[in-house]
């Protein structure tokens, strides 16, 4: 991952008024997927590149996903104003004034992507990362525990062959196939990381993310947004990257 990012960096270059390329990815919700940025490309974070990172989510999405008003939530410990450091409040300050159309739903707690409370979920790439590789440890350890018990006596496999169906459709909602696909915001150009270990379904839907990412125009859309994000706020613009 982080020789790809190193790549494209490199043959792509940054679009203006982004100081930092986020790796975003969709997860499962109960009310169907949430955006989620930084899965890792930004260890620690400025309440800066927070903001810009919450804005590629929007545009994210809005232009692919198909959300006509998507709902951010910054990731903290808890949703009061005073929780959280001081990058997280900071960003949280600029968001509830920016004149850019942006749904700000304010803090939200790790149990909240699950739940579905918003579109996009905002963190630094420490803590995504954390938050992604919880969310699949999580799931295998459920999977793990359902056939176990579903192995311990007859009634259990009686019980299996009746719920079949049910757990059939469970497994394709939370199938990692379905959200393969790890996208490098930020760039001035597409670029997808699948993972190594998917198979055929898995690459064609990393291959139709970037698919609709070019047919939406995603890069188009970002450009406007970050220019209209820099004239609101030009201290932030950063220098051109030689």
């Amino acid at each position: 991952t982080g020789a790809l990012m190193a790549i494209s960096k490199i043959i792509l270059r940054m679009l203006k008024g982004i100081d930092r390329p986020a790796i975003i990815s969709a997860l499962p919700t109960v009310k169907g997927s949430c955006c989620i940025l930084d899965l890792g490309a930004n260890v620690q974070c400025s309440a800066e590149n927070l903001v810009q990172f919450a804005v590629m989510g929007e545009v994210f999405a809005r232009t692919v996903m198909g959300v006509e008003k998507p709902t951010i939530g910054l990731i903290n410990i808890g949703i009061e104003e005073i929780k959280g450091n001081e990058a997280v409040r900071e960003a949280a300050a600029i968001l509830r004034e920016t004149t850019l159309p942006i749904e700000f739903a304010g803090f939200i707690e790790g149990n909240d992507i699950a739940a579905g409370a918003v579109d996009v979920a905002v963190t630094d790439g420490f803590t995504g990362n954390v938050a992604l590789k919880f969310a699949e440890g999580t799931s295998n350890l459920i999977s793990r525990f359902l056939r176990e018990c579903f192995r311990t006596s007859w009634r259990a496999r009686m019980g299996y062959l009746l719920a079949r169906p049910a757990l059939a459709l469970v497994r394709e909602r939370t199938d990692p196939r379905h959200y393969n696909g790890a996208i490098f915001c930020g760039l001035n150009g597409i670029v997808v990381k699948s993972h190594g270990g998917t198979d055929a379904l898995g690459f064609s839907n990393a291959i139709a993310v970037a698919v609709d990412m070019t047919t939406n125009g995603f890069i188009e859309k970002m450009r406007e947004d970050f220019d209209s994000l820099r004239l609101e706020n030009p201290i932030n613009d950063p220098e051109p990257v030689s």
